[in-house]
């Protein structure tokens, strides 16, 4: 089968299209001919160092959407022939940019019918983030204050409409360019992060998303209010910030995605429902994951982007 891999660790153009010996599924796997698959900020971190994954060579991705080839022993919930989306086991089970993949049988759940396949291959990764940060850690209710930062990027702009979703107020920060975009995903408020402190505008929040951390993380524990939970889904470098959290009554947590079926399976009812939807910034053919990277690497895209794995140009 046909793959993406990297002999070594660098810039986009150490992903090479090549050919290797297609997987079979082990014992409650399923092998999946992928379809389309997404790119994240992981992958590109992963291509260009060392962060979870020390073995080379490496096919990166995690997200799929695709048709079951094939059921290992003891699977019950597909059938070859079934259409399947979700997120490989982070961060070790590694590899949907290829032709053929297996994975746990629990990380999958049926594609919706409404979509397409570059619509299912955008969501798995971003969505369960932005689901897990959401519902599973901070239980977003209805009324609660939401700000998401980085709220037209892929966990955010997903997590926008998650937060909606959840009846919550939601105010997301973008560039001014991008404020009608997240506005038109349900945010009642959007702040340009690049002319106004969020701290001025944003106040007595409940619940923080934050796929920036840095300095972002630690000026969003200002606006919680007692009792407020902040998410970020990097690693936070103040030593002493749980205990700034617990002075201020509130809580601070790292986030890092799991494959999930539930999890998958709520993404599935809220796409379904016309709660979901990604957005999609460019496809590309599988062959060109060098210029994905590249292109994600801007920092400058809306949403997803996707591999298009069928043989399919991008223009398609």
């Amino acid at each position: 089968m046909r793959a993406i891999s990297q002999d070594t660790y660098g810039t986009p153009d150490v992903l090479k299209e090549v050919e290797v010996p297609r997987p079979t599924p082990g014992v409650s796997q399923i092998l999946v001919a992928v379809k389309a698959a997404g790119v994240n900020p992981t992958d590109w971190k992963h291509r260009s160092q060392k962060v979870f994954l020390d073995r080379l060579p490496l096919v990166l991705g995690w997200d799929v959407s695709g048709v079951v080839e094939a059921v290992g022993y003891g699977v019950t919930l597909f059938k070859p022939g079934d259409e399947v989306f979700g997120m490989l086991p982070y961060p070790y089970g590694v590899g949907s940019h290829a032709e053929y993949v297996t994975g746990p049988a629990r990380a999958f759940t049926h594609k919706p019918a409404g979509i397409d396949h570059v619509q299912a291959g955008a969501l798995p990764l971003a969505a369960l983030t932005a689901y897990q940060a959401l519902v599973d850690t901070a239980e977003v209710a209805p009324g609660q204050r939401v700000l998401v930062h980085a709220a037209a990027g892929g966990v955010g702009h997903l997590a926008v409409q998650i937060a909606k979703a959840r009846g919550a107020y939601v105010i997301g920060t973008a560039s001014a360019a991008k404020h009608d975009f997240v506005r038109s995903l349900g945010a009642d408020e959007v702040i340009d992060y690049r002319t106004t402190d969020f701290r001025d505008a944003a106040q007595d929040i409940d619940v923080v998303l934050d796929p920036l951390s840095g300095d972002t993380r630690a000026r969003s524990l200002e606006v919680l209010r007692p009792g407020g939970v902040l998410v970020s889904l990097l690693g936070g470098g103040d030593p002493d910030e749980a205990a700034k959290a617990a002075e201020r009554g509130v809580r601070a947590e790292t986030l890092l995605v799991e494959a999930d079926h539930a999890g998958m399976s709520a993404i599935a009812g809220l796409v379904e429902s016309g709660a979901l939807r990604a957005h999609v910034e460019k496809v590309f053919p599988l062959a060109d994951a060098a210029g994905a990277h590249a292109l994600g690497e801007t920092g400058h895209t809306t949403g997803k982007i996707v591999l298009l794995v069928d043989g399919a140009s991008a223009e398609a």
